[in-house]
């Protein structure tokens, strides 16, 4: 069977536009896994002051001072694991251990 060359223009137009609809749609599904992806970040940076190696360096510190007892040392698991998370990459879960050990300094 032959292709009637009169309807080649058409079909390839019709293609043409499917393709185009196509990427346009993939790239905004990749905007948006982009946005969604920085989000979390974005909100560990700005809970607890942000996870970074000043606000880590000023717990520590905070929790150096203390005097001993369970507040103590929950204040130091939750640096333990700030740091894990920070040097793992994880902002989220580091900011969520920062705020904590630093909720436990300013305890009792």
């Amino acid at each position: 069977m032959s292709q009637i060359p009169a309807m080649s223009p058409g079909l390839s137009q019709e293609q043409e536009k499917e393709s185009n609809v196509m990427t346009k749609l993939l790239g905004v599904i990749a905007i948006a896994v982009a946005a969604f992806a920085v989000a979390p970040a974005q909100a560990a940076k700005h809970a607890a002051g942000g996870c970074n190696s000043g606000n880590l360096e000023k717990t520590e510190t905070a929790i150096e001072n203390m005097a001993d007892g369970d507040g103590k040392f929950v204040a130091q698991k939750e640096i333990a694991a700030a740091q894990d998370a920070l040097l793992n990459g994880k902002m989220g879960a580091c900011g969520a251990h920062l705020n904590k050990a630093m909720h436990a300094t300013m305890g009792k």
